[in-house]
């Protein structure tokens, strides 16, 4: 997520980012770094669910993950967590387009 120059890698993110889950999660992250479990709890959906999107954010670099004994831990990936510090709204920079999200 680099170099968000190419429409390729540009339509790589949007399709990621494409699905209300996805979203959810993201601005769910936008306020920290958070396990998945705790984002099931939040979003009341079943664990697996949100580690599959989680997965497609991950491949998409959209977002980070490290481990924590059991728990497996995500938040935004250094380069959107940059974007977010330039801006005072939600909102990713992918260099091609961005995305905000209302509260």
């Amino acid at each position: 997520m680099e170099n968000f120059i190419s429409t390729n890698e540009c339509a790589r993110v949007l399709k990621a980012m494409a699905d209300e889950t996805r979203l959810l999660i993201l601005k769910s992250l936008f306020k920290g770094e958070k396990c998945g479990t705790e984002i099931a709890v939040e979003l009341a959906l079943t664990q697996p669910h949100i580690a599959h999107h989680l997965g497609i954010l991950k491949n998409a670099n959209l977002v980070v993950s490290c481990r924590n004994g059991q728990k497996v831990c995500y938040r935004l990936h250094p380069v959107v967590h940059e974007s977010l510090k330039h801006n005072d709204e939600m909102t990713i920079d992918l260099g091609c387009c961005k995305m905000s999200f209302k509260d």
